[in-house]
């Protein structure tokens, strides 16, 4: 939560405690200040509980951040590759990423959030390319360029057509 968001919703807040001081219902709060009736009932319990310290915003709970040596440690871990992670090939995918974080740093970040992560550091993620082992490029590029064109159905001649189902013809 930004600095001016965080004012905006303290100052909600406090006018929601001068209307709990002057006996206003909850309902009448929300429609007031423009927020929901639950909202307007949790501050009216922290209230009663803790004063007005217990409505103030305590922000917004963000994202867990890896700190900078964090981040030193998890490249270091990333380049020693997912075999020695555990996985059985050399893919690193998010979800992986986000499995490593979990386990090193006791944090839970979504596979949207790992995405950031990595791209504000300047990395990117591994995308298995599905591909045969066995492919061989150069027969596949004679075949495209000689075998294709010979059996590929020939295209119609451009002329004048119908779109009947019933005319036998226009298939």
């Amino acid at each position: 939560m930004d600095e001016l968001a965080w004012v905006a919703s303290h100052r909600i807040r406090l006018q929601a405690v001068e209307c709990f001081e002057g006996g206003k219902k909850n309902q009448e709060i929300a429609a007031a200040l423009r927020v929901s009736e639950r909202s307007a009932e949790r501050w009216r319990r922290a209230w009663r509980e803790q004063g007005e310290v217990g409505v103030q915003s305590k922000g917004s709970p963000g994202r867990p951040r890896l700190g900078p040596d964090q981040i030193a440690r998890l490249e270091r871990e990333l380049e020693r590759g997912p075999l020695a992670h555990g996985w059985a090939d050399q893919r690193w995918t998010l979800a992986r990423i986000k499995t490593l974080i979990g386990r090193l740093f006791h944090v839970s970040y979504t596979e949207e959030g790992i995405w950031r992560l990595l791209k504000r550091h300047g990395w990117s993620w591994q995308q298995p390319t599905r591909r045969a082992i066995e492919r061989d490029d150069d027969a596949v590029e004679v075949w495209k360029k000689e075998t294709w064109p010979r059996v590929r159905a020939p295209r119609r001649s451009a002329g004048p057509g119908s779109s009947s189902r019933t005319k036998p013809g226009s298939r």
